[in-house]
């Protein structure tokens, strides 16, 4: 099935300078994709730009593939990919969870710059979403000593996206899978991918089997039911190669942004009977969860081969990612030894697994303990195939290529995260309260804004964050606390209020 063309007639309320800016870019990208205009030079140069396929994969856990360590989850192209590139023990996602890492991937800034510090509800959803307080506009209010600020509902269209960088430069864009930062009027089509498929703006699939709906939401807009029961992961995979076909002949982005492994856990029937009959030798034991991930990992390969069968392999730049720690509710995957799971301030809660490959370029089978996070991949890929960021707007991400290359360091004193909110259940029941963390070399403090308590650790001796420190080492947390202060300042961050109205518990 062909790739559908995203409508750009679905804004109504599009503006004077949202259509010029599109309609600007649409012209730079179709003149030089046909390179139009342009002497033989130049046009050899757009054509000799590498692709770019970043893979995000929806709350996959830092252990929940064989190359980091799972037992039990059979991950052999995403292992074939490690072997091929560089694994990164310490990388992060902007946030424990989804929407503020996935707007951080594509504009390179904080979600606290961005203001999209928490999951975005979905319009469907909007009624659940917490009153604002009477007394403080923007804050929101659930009887605690502290407002938190509301979070932005979607990815502004003033951002400057990675794909919309990339099509002034001769790249066909494609977003394929869940895009969750916005719905009409904001979806990829909106923010620079030229393809839209399956993308809209809720965080999950109504159902893995097609027709992809159930008694709630009725399927997927931007997907049409092709087979009776297919499954998803598989589906996209082939959108994916069917775009790469298309468009083997001029440089491409491939955003690659699975569904799998977020809930409903529902596995492809014939991996659930495989894992029926495989004893776990570990913590991780949930059949239908590890049928997502190999059927995720089977995706990453049905890429992967198209790459090799149209000879693009050499000259294209691979990001594999995961949005937010593994999920560990209900036993549906396990973190150990990291502490925590999604939605976390701990480890299990941020620290993801990151390859990269790029032959020729990135060396293989070789692995970094470098910290990185999610902002970094703007401005690592926009190095890559050497187009330049736009220099009035800061960003948050550095560019990894002197560590995937091998050649020099990155300079950076730390990382941060911000997350400013309470986040109650249907029941009503409070799960997170809110938080700031920053990680600076083997130390790692994390704030709660409710308590008003510091949590130290010291990650080279402590993954597991069993050991709080923070009594020990007062000045360190003075230390941090103070740069965690200075960094919201320069990014403009919204903090937790105090909350005039309450009264006590």
């Amino acid at each position: 099935m062909k790739c559908q063309k995203a409508n750009m007639e679905n804004d109504n309320k599009t503006t004077r300078r949202d259509f010029l800016k599109a309609a600007g870019a649409g012209l730079m990208t179709m003149m030089l994709s046909s390179c139009a205009g342009f002497d033989a030079k130049t046009r050899e140069g757009i054509r000799s730009r590498p692709n770019v396929v970043l893979i995000l994969v929806d709350d996959l856990g830092w252990l929940d593939l064989g190359c980091y360590g799972s037992t039990y989850y059979q991950t052999p192209n995403i292992d074939n990919l490690s072997s091929q590139g560089m694994k990164f023990t310490d990388a992060y996602a902007a946030c424990a969870v989804c929407s503020p890492t996935r707007a951080a991937i594509l504009t390179g800034k904080s979600p606290a710059r961005l203001g999209i510090t928490d999951w975005i509800r979905p319009d469907v959803w909007a009624q659940h979403r917490p009153p604002l307080s009477k007394t403080v506009a923007g804050y929101a209010d659930l009887g605690r000593k502290l407002l938190f600020p509301v979070n932005q509902p979607r990815l502004p269209k003033e951002e400057i996206t990675l794909p919309e960088i990339l099509k002034q430069h001769g790249y066909k864009t494609c977003h394929v899978g869940k895009w969750h930062l916005g719905g009409e009027g904001f979806m990829p089509e909106n923010q620079g991918f030229d393809y839209n498929i399956g993308g809209f703006d809720m965080g999950q699939p109504p159902s893995y089997y097609d027709p992809y709906q159930n008694e709630e939401v009725g399927g997927i807009p931007t997907l049409k039911p092709r087979k009776d029961g297919e499954y998803l992961s598989d589906r996209l995979a082939d959108e994916a190669c069917v775009f790469i076909q298309q468009h083997r002949n001029d440089p491409f982005f491939l955003y690659m942004s699975h569904y799998t492994v977020h809930t409903p856990i529902q596995g492809r029937k014939d991996l659930v009977d495989k894992y029926n009959n495989i004893k776990p030798t570990g913590p991780q034991k949930n059949a239908e969860y590890a049928a997502m991930v190999e059927a995720m990992d089977q995706a990453v390969g049905q890429i992967m081969g198209t790459l090799d069968e149209l000879k693009l392999a050499e000259n294209t730049l691979i990001i594999f990612t995961s949005d937010n720690g593994g999920y560990v509710r209900n036993g549906i995957t396990a973190n150990e030894p990291l502490r925590g799971g999604k939605g976390h301030a701990y480890e299990g809660g941020i620290r993801v697994p990151m390859i990269v490959r790029w032959p020729g370029k990135v060396p293989p089978a070789t692995v970094s303990s470098v910290p990185v996070i999610s902002m970094d991949c703007l401005p690592t890929i926009c190095e890559a195939v050497k187009c330049r960021t736009s220099s009035d707007k800061p960003l948050d991400g550095t560019s990894l290529m002197p560590v995937l290359t091998e050649s020099g360091a990155i300079d950076r004193k730390a990382i941060f995260w911000h997350y400013p909110h309470f986040a109650r259940s249907a029941d009503g029941v409070i799960r997170r309260v809110p938080y700031s963390i920053v990680r600076s070399g083997r130390w790692k403090l994390i704030y709660f804004y409710d308590a008003e308590k510091h949590e130290l650790y010291d990650l080279a001796t402590d993954i597991s964050e069993k050991n709080d420190m923070a009594t020990l080492h007062p000045e360190k947390v003075k230390q941090l606390h103070d740069l965690l202060m200075v960094h919201f300042e320069q990014v403009g961050a919204k903090l937790p209020v105090t909350n005039p109205d309450y009264t006590g518990e």
